[in-house]
């Protein structure tokens, strides 16, 4: 029993995985977590500790990463009917960080590089045109921009205090004045009435 309550976890990891149907929200978290979220810790300790080495691979990933995600922009509506298609792109995210496969640097060396330097000069003049195009429209939407900025910063401050105030608990709310009043009044009148049930007994 024991050996078969063992098997049971991976039995059902390898349904999800292998059924494209219902493991769709699963492989795409997966991919997420794959292709984004561990490479950019990992660009981060790069940075931080200073390793060239590392630093090297983190940018050979990302440019092989991001060219990917270009062209899975234009294909997806194509390339997602596939059967077993995340499975694939989960396969292809780990293909390229592995160190023993080095996926990243042998697409980057044998295809991405070789196309870059063949359309580098055409590329630079189209980087050119869109940063002075992007310089200019921001420089003519300045005010548009300031309008849009200073509004989003109202509707933060109020989120902000929406927030502390929603979260500092609600005191109690005292009785109405009227009701004091006639409790009071009852206990005046009760007062009264204890002394009407005193009876004086005359001397003897």
């Amino acid at each position: 029993m024991s050996i078969l309550g063992s098997n049971i976890p991976s039995e059902v990891g390898l349904r999800l995985l292998l059924c494209p149907l219902g493991s769709n929200i699963v492989l795409k978290t997966a991919c997420c977590s794959v292709g984004v979220i561990l490479p950019v810790y990992s660009t981060f300790k790069a940075i931080e500790t200073n390793n060239t080495s590392d630093q090297q691979k983190w940018l050979l990933y990302w440019a092989a990463y991001g060219s990917f995600s270009v062209a899975e922009i234009f294909a997806d509506k194509i390339i997602s009917w596939f059967p077993l298609y995340h499975h694939m792109k989960f396969a292809f995210l780990v293909w390229l960080q592995l160190p023993t496969t080095n996926g990243a640097k042998h697409l980057y060396m044998r295809h991405l590089r070789p196309f870059l330097l063949r359309h580098q000069a055409n590329l630079d003049q189209i980087v050119g045109i869109v940063y002075n195009e992007t310089g200019k429209f921001i420089s003519a939407h300045q005010g548009e921009f300031r309008f849009m900025k200073a509004i989003a910063m109202k509707i933060l401050i109020s989120a902000k205090h929406f927030i502390n105030d929603s979260s500092q608990p609600i005191p109690p709310v005292p009785p109405p004045e009227g009701r004091a009043i006639r409790s009071l009044s009852d206990e005046i009148d009760t007062s009264d009435d204890d002394d009407d049930d005193y009876v004086n007994v005359p001397a003897t």
